[in-house]
């Protein structure tokens, strides 16, 4: 993904809708359609056009609110993020493709801009489930979700055996919440052109790259 392209801010969905680890059980909300348009049309009108969410996230619900948004709009003009989630798999062996069929259903789109493992339950078992889906132009860039330094490195040596890079990292870092600054993760991301999406850096939604 090509960091030109992209905004400074990626607006997260984590806290859409409702369901297990949807923004009710997690944030207390209780978003839905009227709700978010209003500020789903304000953020694309401003340029924030890189919405962030994940198929655990209520159970489908973020994504399904965000497909019905992007509907409306030319695809180009919108950047979609969404995540495999290790523990909701379906236990085959085509869990990950299973997962991100769901995902692209929802999202209404044959495409997902950048992809994540969303947690490091096992980076040998799912990593290199990622590489058939970039080949195929499924996926356009690839990123990890709270992964430590050394699985950041592990997931990169998979992808780099068949050609592939991780593009993003995304892990909790705020003020408060130093760890991948004192990890050296930043560090590593900065010189190996990574980008680096900070998850609640002030808010439970918003996401800032790095």
């Amino acid at each position: 993904m090509n960091k030109k392209t992209m905004p400074h801010i990626a607006l997260g969905a984590w806290s859409w809708g409702a369901g297990a680890a949807g923004g009710d059980q997690v944030f207390g909300n209780h978003l839905f359609e009227n709700d978010l348009k209003p500020v789903f049309d304000k953020a694309m009108e401003l340029g924030l056009n890189l919405w962030d969410t994940a198929a655990v996230y209520g159970e489908g619900t973020s994504e399904r609110i965000l497909g019905n948004f992007v509907t409306e709009l030319r695809r180009e003009d919108v950047i979609l993020s969404t995540k495999f989630t290790p523990q909701i798999a379906d236990g085959t062996p085509d869990a990950m493709q299973h997962m991100i069929d769901g995902s692209k259903e929802r999202l209404h789109t044959d495409v997902i801009d950048i992809y994540w493992i969303h947690n490091p339950m096992d980076v040998e078992r799912w990593t290199p489930d990622l590489i058939p889906l970039a080949k195929s132009g499924q996926i356009k860039a690839i990123g990890v979700s709270n992964h430590n330094l050394a699985e950041i490195k592990r997931a990169g040596e998979i992808l780099a055996a068949e050609g592939l890079k991780i593009s993003a990292v995304q892990n909790h870092f705020s003020l408060l919440h130093r760890s991948s600054e004192k990890a050296g993760i930043l560090d590593y991301c900065k010189e190996n052109g990574i980008t680096f999406y900070a998850y609640m850096a002030g808010t439970g939604g918003a996401h800032r790259p790095l």
